[in-house]
Formats: structure tokens, sequence, C-alpha cells
């Protein structure tokens, strides 16, 4: 299928209590990684999309999932969703040795992440 969800993501209030609670919830396995001003656990679900975990980069908003979408061009696909009237939240930015990804809310207000990975 084209364009897959390929990750999601929970940006949190409060890190410890997520993984705490989802880590027993769902027996996932949880792994922190280094990232680089930033504290990030990978979901691991075995078979499926898997995800992470980190806290919620803007200030004052609220926990939310936000599913990234896989695209071959990252800045051709971004720019797109743009001209189709989305509005860039994150503009493109790589993630250090993984892929880059960008943000956008489409036209009625919902967030969802575009990624390319890192060939």
């Amino acid at each position: 299928m084209p364009n897959a969800f390929v990750h999601v993501e929970l940006n949190t209030t409060d890190l410890d209590k997520a993984k705490a609670f989802y880590g027993k919830l769902f027996k996932w396995t949880l792994e922190d990684v280094p990232m680089p001003g930033m504290n990030y656990t990978l979901i691991k679900v075995g078979n499926g999309t898997g995800g992470g975990m980190m806290k919620h980069p803007m200030p004052g908003a609220p926990s939310m999932w936000l599913a990234y979408v896989e695209v071959d061009d990252i800045a051709a696909s971004t720019e797109k969703a743009r001209s189709l009237g989305a509005t860039i939240i994150r503009d493109v930015m790589e993630v250090p040795g993984t892929g880059w990804l960008s943000i956008l809310n489409d036209p009625t207000g919902a967030t969802l992440g575009l990624w390319k990975p890192k060939s």
C-alpha cells in the first residue's frame, strides 16, 4: 500500500506516567534512546506499526497521539500538503541517522506527521 502509516508517537505531558501506564496495559517493550535535546522512548510492539513517546514539544498543549505516514519525497509532500490547505506545524527536519519528518494540520484541523526514512 503506498503511503502507509509507519509510526505512531505519543506527545505527552508526563512521560514517566505514560510509560508506566502503556507498559503495563499492553506489555509493550519500551526502550529509552538518546536523542539530541530530548528523552525519547521507542515502543516495540513486535508485529505491526511501532512508535515512540516523548514529552510534548509544545508547552501547554494536551497529550496526544500522532500518526506518521511514509512518503517518498518529504519536501515535495510537505509542500503539496501546504498547497492543499494544510498548516505546517513543523517544516521538514532531519532526525539524525534515521530520516526526515514534518508535521501538519490538515484543513479540518487534524494533525498528521509525514516521514521519509533514511535509505
